[in-house]
């Protein structure tokens, strides 16, 4: 008895219509580079410690009631 590899499940099947051969190569290149394609990686954290818009007052609200929201992180 030979050693047959064993075969995996095919990676692409029409199932409609008669594509020529350069239409199925045009799908495949396309569908491998989506899947080789690399997400953008996300942009660094900035630090809130050092940010400049900390600094800055923000508007104190009147009514009754302000003094103590004036306390409260936004």
């Amino acid at each position: 008895m030979e050693d047959q590899p064993e075969l995996s499940p095919p990676f692409l099947r029409i199932v409609r219509g008669e594509p020529s051969v350069e239409e199925v190569a045009a799908l495949v290149a396309v569908l491998s580079a989506a899947a080789s394609a690399r997400p953008a990686a996300a942009p660094a954290p900035g630090y809130a410690w050092s940010a400049r818009s900390r600094f800055v007052r923000a508007p104190l609200s009147a009514g009754s009631g302000g003094w103590r929201a004036s306390a409260l992180t936004r």
